[in-house]
């Protein structure tokens, strides 16, 4: 940080790490084996669109560049939620992949221009045995401050379980970077992530 900006109060903000992301194979094994909670195998990248820009790929072309037309079994969905930020939603039946898939998509947004636009990837969770009933539980990863954060909606409704919540934030705090400003774990209402 230059000599200017710490008078100035001007602060950096924090880098993305993309890197981060491979973490996550490690915090599913800690979530099965702690919560119960297994992967829906789906995730989503969310930025804002950008005016007077579009990105470039299509989801075809998207699809193509993951190898989701493959037969692997994965596909990819573009979406627009109820406030207009930008999904690209991937499915895969290997966590694995999907993690990987999912940087390539955040890659690619970046490498098209769309880095200041890049909001956040979400992972969908749910607890075993509940197959087909959606995720009930988030990790959250923040693309412009490289770290994670839980979020547990309660079920049709804009509420969220708060203290579940904190309680998983310290089961994690092994596996993963977690955002430690609390303002920062914002509420995700309507995602298109199940």
């Amino acid at each position: 940080m230059k000599l200017f900006d710490v008078l100035l109060g001007r602060t950096k903000p924090a880098e993305a790490n993309l890197d981060a992301l491979f973490g996550l194979p490690g915090a599913v094994i800690t979530l099965q084996a702690s919560e119960n909670l297994v992967p829906t195998n789906q995730a989503g990248v969310c930025y804002k669109p950008m005016a007077g820009q579009r990105f470039e790929k299509t989801t075809e072309e998207m699809a193509e560049l993951l190898g989701l037309d493959s037969g692997s079994g994965g596909r990819i969905r573009h979406e627009t939620d109820k406030y207009a930020y930008e999904w690209l939603v991937v499915e895969s039946p290997d966590f694995q992949e999907l993690v990987n898939q999912i940087h390539v998509v955040n890659t690619t947004l970046e490498e098209q221009g769309f880095g200041p636009s890049l909001l956040c990837s979400v992972f969908g969770f749910s607890v075993v045995g509940a197959a087909g009933a959606g995720a009930s539980t988030y990790l959250v990863y923040l693309y412009k401050r490289g770290t994670f954060y839980p979020f547990m909606p309660f079920p049709g409704k804009e509420q969220r379980d708060v203290p579940s919540e904190l309680r998983l934030a310290e089961v994690l705090k092994e596996d993963l970077k977690l955002e430690e400003q609390k303002e920062r774990w914002m509420p995700l209402w309507g995602l298109p992530v199940h």
